[in-house]
């Protein structure tokens, strides 16, 4: 493939309100993509992840404020002539169409030379393993190479922009698992900018550069994965980021006077005869074995908030246990509200 020329996206105060006296479906968007950047996208259904992503594409217009790719204000520019490549969650593949015809469709509206449309498809192919089967129909594929096939159509295109959203909702676990290291593989090769829309927390973490937190049509936070998962800005990306998320611990329970976080993994057990000075006292609920750990479910005796410990999956333990929790308190995050 030829080497992507990186491109930028700036949002301007970006507003979305579907209907008036409507709340916004995306308020006052404010962020720069960076060049080459992989940039992810994630929250829960109806925080305005998808919408932003539409309007960076032109299938929506915004209410107010201004888009750029690049140096171009493309906020009321038609999507053909936004240079970018969308896949969506469906493959929405032509199903009378080869794998080849499916993927030169659009060159070939462009009126693309013919030698050229060759050269982009088999490039394509061979870097997303799919060059056997250029000549099978896309009912003779598994849903994995659909949806290959549809990153595909993207990738001849050869855009300033790639946009994803939630590709891999369709796929089953393993399948996600593999095309999540796919996408990322594809990025590396490319260097283009990628935008990437996803629910799911754990794909924003594996994949970002950096990862836009979004609840409310707002940002939330905006920072590199790790930065987010160790250092939430408050308690809504504390509760969202992390499997499980980080437990958050009411005003009184440490003496603080605040809400405190606290990872499954900085949390210490031990059994309650063992209690050291100044732990929480606690009953296990439920026990998750997981194999090279364990997930223990447990109720704090003094304010009956659940709490949710990751221990190595050698750790007997039971329902019912009564259990002492020390958390790290050099890793937990203080919120102010």
């Amino acid at each position: 493939m030829a080497e992507a020329v990186q491109t930028g996206v700036s949002f301007e105060h970006v507003v979305k309100v579907y209907a008036k006296g409507q709340k916004p479906a995306v308020d006052d968007f404010t962020f720069e993509v960076l060049p080459g950047e992989f940039l992810v996208l994630v929250g829960p259904s109806g925080c305005g992840k998808s919408t932003t992503l539409r309007m960076v594409a032109g299938l929506e217009l915004p209410t107010s404020g201004r888009i750029m790719i690049g140096a171009r204000d493309v906020t009321n520019l038609p999507p053909k002539d936004r240079d970018i490549a969308m896949v969506f969650q469906n493959y929405a593949l032509y199903p009378h169409m080869t794998v080849r015809e499916n993927m030169s469709f659009a060159l070939r509206l462009r009126h693309v030379p013919k030698p050229e449309i060759a050269r982009r498809v088999d490039a394509a192919a061979e870097t997303l393993g799919l060059t056997s089967y250029l000549d099978r129909l896309p009912k003779a594929l598994s849903g994995g190479q659909r949806q290959r096939v549809a990153v595909g159509r993207a990738i001849v295109r050869e855009p300033a922009v790639f946009l994803f959203d939630e590709p891999l909702s369709n796929l089953d676990a393993k399948m996600r698992v593999e095309m999540r290291a796919e996408i990322v593989r594809l990025h590396h090769r490319l260097g283009a900018t990628m935008i990437y829309v996803t629910h799911d927390q754990t794909e924003a973490m594996t994949m970002g550069d950096r990862i836009v937190v979004m609840e409310g049509g707002r940002i939330q936070q905006a920072a590199p994965p790790l930065e987010v998962y160790d250092h939430p800005a408050n308690k809504f990306v504390a509760s969202f980021i992390g499997t499980p998320p980080m437990n958050l611990l009411p005003p009184g329970v440490l003496d603080l006077g605040r809400t405190v976080g606290v990872r499954p993994e900085h949390l210490r057990v031990f059994p309650a005869a063992d209690a050291p000075e100044g732990a929480l006292l606690a009953h296990v609920d439920i026990v998750e074995p997981l194999g090279a750990e364990t997930l223990v479910h447990a109720v704090l005796d003094a304010r009956k908030t659940p709490v949710v410990a990751r221990v190595p999956g050698s750790t007997v333990i039971q329902h019912g246990d009564a259990i002492a929790l020390v958390p790290d308190m050099s890793k937990a995050v203080k919120f102010t509200s």
